[in-house]
């Protein structure tokens, strides 16, 4: 017989496969149990649809079974205010719920313990925190935004076993492409960093990438929405015909530079302007990063994914800025002469709630720095 836990870790398993599709809300997973069955499933599927609570309600009808005096398990507070969709919480009570289990609270302004008062005043049995670490994980990154109104910082890079960086144009190591470029990861492993962005407000690089790569930073390898590409070039160093200028106009670009930069290159800002780009002009007095984050908070982008080299990465982790580490490890040693190495950046760097999964040959692996945990209220095992 399943127990209360197994009911919430089965809601959890839900949640997650709204990942990727109902970003900036958070990813939601409801279970109906009554008499020791499950009656009802669901989960959020996409932004602007129905909440995972009604997607379970729903299901019973299907089932052909009533919730009528059921337990609803569900991994975030239900939703009391008109949004997109109507308040879960008044279908909830339509329903006749006897008791709603709560993994945790949502702090937005609109919740924040409103709905499980509204549950309550209406003769719903309410409790909250199981499997409170596990939902607030699943949810970090809506979790900060919603409590601080400051933007969730994940940093995201390839390596070799021996701490070799992405890729390099040389002629030996790993097999390369028509122009020089040698991939450290699968190509598996490049289509999971694409689901990845699916789920981020914006991406961001530095000016060396673009000089190198010329990257598009779009969706290639995954359908879904087109975030916000960010370059910090500190001395407008990028190229007029980079694959980014050419696709400002259909998909958003912003250039983080330093204000004497406009100054001295009047005639390049202009011709930036002209293909669609936005300039972020920092003061000389302030650091880019910070100054950068701020306005991303401003512009209500809940999550920021940094792909930049080791000089972006290390100016991330310097500062402390970072909530979140994902990095694919290939089974290879290049110790190749000119390869950026990535150990200097993460010297003392301590994960929690780290998460290791095999793709193909390689493996990602995921935590949450100790700034990443404060920020969405998990504390440590």
């Amino acid at each position: 017989m399943m127990h209360a836990r197994n009911y919430m870790e089965l809601a959890l398993q839900l949640a997650h496969r709204g990942l990727g599709n109902v970003e900036p809300n958070p990813a939601v997973g409801a279970v109906i149990v009554k008499s020791g069955k499950i009656i009802g499933r669901g989960w959020h599927k996409k932004f602007g649809g129905p909440h995972a609570e009604i997607n379970a309600l729903v299901d019973c009808k299907k089932q052909g079974v009533t919730p009528k005096g059921a337990t609803m398990f569900v991994t975030l507070e239900p939703c009391c205010h008109f949004g997109k969709t109507g308040p879960c919480t008044d279908a909830l009570i339509a329903a006749k719920l006897k008791k709603v289990v709560v993994a945790t609270i949502d702090p937005s302004k609109h919740s924040n313990g409103k709905g499980i008062r509204r549950l309550r005043k209406a003769g719903i049995k309410v409790e909250v925190g199981l499997c409170e670490a596990e939902a607030r994980v699943l949810n970090a990154p809506f979790l900060k935004f919603a409590s601080t109104g400051k933007t969730w910082v994940t940093l995201k890079w390839a390596q070799s076993i021996d701490g070799k960086l992405a890729w390099s144009k040389t002629s030996h190591g790993s097999r390369a492409t028509s122009d020089g470029r040698r991939w450290i990861s699968c190509e598996q492993s490049r289509k999971d960093a694409h689901n990845l962005r699916k789920r981020v407000g914006a991406i961001l690089v530095g000016i060396n990438t673009v000089l190198k790569d010329d990257p598009l930073l779009t969706l290639r390898l995954a359908n879904g929405k087109k975030p916000l590409r960010i370059v910090l070039d500190n001395h407008l160093r990028i190229s007029l015909n980079c694959k980014l200028l050419k696709t400002a106009s259909d998909v958003p670009l912003l250039i983080v530079t330093q204000s004497a930069s406009l100054r001295i290159k009047a005639k390049k800002t202009k011709q930036i302007v002209s293909r669609g780009a936005e300039i972020l002009a920092c003061p000389a007095s302030r650091s880019n990063l910070q100054f950068l984050l701020s306005h991303l908070s401003k512009l209500g982008v809940q999550r920021l994914l940094v792909e930049g080299g080791p000089t972006v990465i290390g100016s991330f982790l310097k500062a402390k800025l970072a909530d979140e580490i994902v990095i694919y490890v290939a089974p290879k040693i290049l110790d190749a002469k000119g390869d950026a190495d990535i150990s200097r950046a993460t010297d003392n760097l301590q994960l929690s709630r780290s998460e290791i999964k095999h793709i193909r040959d390689d493996i990602r692996i995921t935590g949450l720095t100790t700034k990443g945990m404060t920020a969405a209220g998990i504390k440590k095992d």
